[in-house]
């Protein structure tokens, strides 16, 4: 009786993980770079950061793949099997850890020029739009925020009027001036 008993349960448990394991979501995360090359032959995709990292990332393939991706942030980007252009500055978006990373899309982000910014959080006024950074020489720097300005969080990409942070946090924003303001595009805890 409890052999058979311990088996029901053992099965129960097999099927119960089997369940998590299939519904598992891969959250997709973002960074900011230029792309060095494609190959579409291999479907990889080499990407150029800017603290001097080369990233490799695979084109995802597997449409089985479940992931939790922002709506509005998938639309404003090309799927990475259908990205075509190199050198060009983009945000990466894409799932995995290690050496096995797999591009989901990714957003040009235009002709630019592009800076990056760090520093400390001073300020962050969500009806404004405004985020202010403190940088190490202690000079005050204020960044719009709009629609397409995205946000790496520790819960993948995000919009980042959705980000969450506070006086103090560090961050690196990666800004370009436009209609005379300087625009965060894309913006990362540091």
């Amino acid at each position: 009786m409890r052999r058979g008993c311990f088996k029901v349960c053992l099965l129960v448990g097999y099927f119960f993980l089997a369940t998590l394991a299939a519904t598992a979501q891969e959250v997709v995360h973002a960074l900011c770079g230029t792309i060095r090359s494609i190959d579409s032959n291999a479907k990889t995709i080499t990407v150029g950061t800017d603290d001097g990292t080369i990233r490799l990332f695979k084109e995802s393939t597997n449409s089985n793949v479940s992931i939790d991706f922002d709506k509005r942030i998938r639309a404003e980007a090309t799927a990475a099997d259908a990205f075509t252009k190199s050198g060009v500055r983009v945000i990466v978006y894409y799932f995995g850890a290690g050496d096995v990373q797999t591009a989901v899309a990714l957003q040009d982000l235009g002709a630019g020029p592009f800076e990056e910014r760090s520093g400390t959080v001073v300020k962050f006024d969500r009806h404004e739009r405004l985020l202010t950074l403190r940088n190490s020489s202690g000079i005050e720097e204020t960044f719009h925020l709009n629609p397409k300005t995205v946000a790496e969080t520790p819960y993948g990409a995000a919009e980042g009027l959705e980000l969450d942070t506070e006086n103090g946090d560090q961050m690196t924003v990666t800004a370009s001036s436009v209609n005379g303001n300087e625009t965060a595009m894309f913006i990362r805890t540091r």
